[in-house]
């Protein structure tokens, strides 16, 4: 006899790997399947990943996760009632409507190539670097998509070329996805979804459109541009040719953004994401909270077309565990990045040693897209094992410097405490299961650090969309977190405070000796 009948499919798409999951009305996996895919860097600085590629672990994933659920005796084939979409976000593609063909490789989210545009935009401009933010909170980088675009504008020929047909099609990864799954050239729907949006630079948050003036001032043709959806509601169904075909798709948000929701992140919650980046959300609620402290204003989801959105308060970290792969593949210090937690245990502290992982610059709260990486108080005694712990310290001092600026602009009301008068904060992503990592994180914090039970909290964020859409799930259900939260597992501070003071103070004079080094000579 077949298993329970009710399910949610969850595709996951980040930066190195993409995953479909499938999730019962309980929210537990019962099938899924990963597959990682090339990543791609021509030159310095610049980072791209191919579509079509992207598209066929797509497609891999389902088929697989779908068979496999199947083979344990679940009844997919009549159970399946929506699938969500998370993925990589500000990662840009455009593709031909026409051919369904890219006419570029997607240029992925920590790619730096567009420096040089953005400086000239911050001299041209009035407002500088900060020109846009009053629209869509976001300072002039080129970490997001609209830079991204100017290039593929500026640069490739087929995309002009296309563009001045009306062939043209821009999105991030989630628009191109779903065109693929939705038909593709066969009437395929060209979307986004809020949060996707609101890291493009284009959206005005307020509004939750494409904001005109913008696009006036950097020529961007508003043609080639999806419409924008919430995060939960029915945007299309799958196509004939997939395996699962006219299912509804349901749910999309952007992968940080689903984390936040796969935690249940109320107002005043915050969630840390530990990836190949680290990404700090905190939920401002209703009200758009400006930074003065380097952080990003950002949507943090609409639950509904008419639902209320929520917005956030967000520092981007590029380099974390991409540091880990770092050591495994360019120094080979390790074999497997699961190592690094047994070398770096060998050791009680770093030995006064201090890495700042500015590989493409620095993202929040410093903004520097001139620093470059530093790995400085190396003496004879320093070992492998040393520099080991100063990698897994390293992205705990960035996501102390982001919390650090959200207290300050958040401020004692826009933070949730416990009991204690203590701020949580809720993690997830592969790294946390790294338990060396998570007790650095308290100690470096001075807080407590809560690691729930299932970790891959962004592919559960985009399920709970999708079955809130098609009313698996209700509101309530979703932020009811009392019960999972009894299997979370808590780290709390043990480092003494005077100490603690003393390597923040360390960490900083490490974090400047990175600035203006972009130009030093190969």
């Amino acid at each position: 006899m077949a298993k329970e009948e009710v399910f949610i499919g969850s595709i996951d798409q980040g930066t190195t790997s993409t995953r479909f999951i499938i999730y019962d009305k309980h929210a537990q996996a019962i099938g899924s399947h990963q597959v990682e895919f090339t990543q791609f860097c021509p030159q310095a600085g610049w980072v791209e990943h191919d579509p079509m590629e992207i598209l066929e672990s797509v497609k891999t994933c389902i088929t697989k996760a779908v068979d496999k659920a199947t083979a344990d005796g679940f009844n997919v084939d009549n159970g399946l009632k929506a699938i969500g979409i998370t993925n990589q976000r500000e990662t840009t593609v455009v593709w031909s409507k026409s051919t369904g063909v890219a006419l570029y490789n997607a240029i992925v989210w920590m790619d730096n190539r567009t420096t040089s545009i953005c400086r000239k935009l911050e001299k041209e401009l009035s407002g500088g670097k900060s020109h846009f933010v009053e629209s869509c909170g976001l300072p002039i980088s080129t970490y997001f998509s609209a830079l991204k675009l100017l290039w593929l504008l500026e640069n490739v020929d087929a995309v002009k070329a296309a563009v001045e047909k009306g062939d043209a099609l821009f999105g991030t990864i989630d628009s191109w996805l779903i065109w693929n799954l939705t038909g593709g050239i066969d009437n395929g729907i060209h979307v986004t979804d809020v949060s996707n949006a609101s890291r493009t630079m284009l959206m005005n948050l307020k509004t939750l459109d494409w904001d005109e003036s913008t696009l006036k001032t950097l020529k961007i043709p508003k043609a080639i541009l999806p419409k924008i959806v919430s995060n939960a509601e029915v945007i299309g169904h799958i196509g004939k040719e997939w395996v699962i075909p006219g299912i509804p798709i349901s749910g999309c948000l952007g992968d940080q953004h689903a984390a936040m929701l796969g935690q249940s992140c109320r107002k005043g919650e915050a969630k840390s994401t530990y990836g190949t980046g680290a990404f700090i959300l905190l939920n401002t609620g209703e009200e758009v909270i400006p930074s003065k402290h380097g952080l990003l204003t950002t949507l943090a989801f609409k639950l509904g077309k008419d639902a209320p959105a929520n917005y956030a308060l967000e520092g981007s970290i590029a380099i974390a565990g991409a540091a880990v792969q770092w050591l495994r593949d360019s120094l080979g210090i390790i074999r497997s990045a699961s190592e690094i937690e047994e070398l770096a245990s060998q050791v009680e502290s770093t030995g006064g040693v201090y890495f700042v992982p500015a590989f493409n610059g620095l993202f929040a709260p410093w903004w520097r897209d001139d620093a470059r990486g530093v790995c400085i108080g190396i003496t004879r005694f320093t070992n492998k094992s040393h520099i080991a712990r100063a990698v897994l310290e390293s992205m705990c001092f960035q996501v102390k410097d982001v919390l650090d600026s959200m207290h300050k602009d958040a401020g004692e009301k826009g933070e949730t405490k416990n009991e204690k008068g203590q701020f949580l904060l809720r993690v997830d992503g592969g790294a946390t299961v790294n338990n060396t990592l998570m007790q650095i994180q308290a100690d470096l914090l001075g807080s407590p650090v809560v690691r729930p039970a299932d970790i891959e909290t962004t592919a559960l964020g985009a399920a709970y969309a999708a079955g809130l859409a098609v009313g698996v799930w209700t509101d309530e259900e979703i932020f009811a977190n009392g019960e999972r939260m009894k299997k979370d597992t808590t780290f709390n501070p043990v480092l003494d405070e005077e100490l603690r003071k003393k390597k923040v103070a360390s960490w900083c004079k490490a974090v400047e000796r990175t600035f203006d080094l972009a130009d030093l000579s190969l």
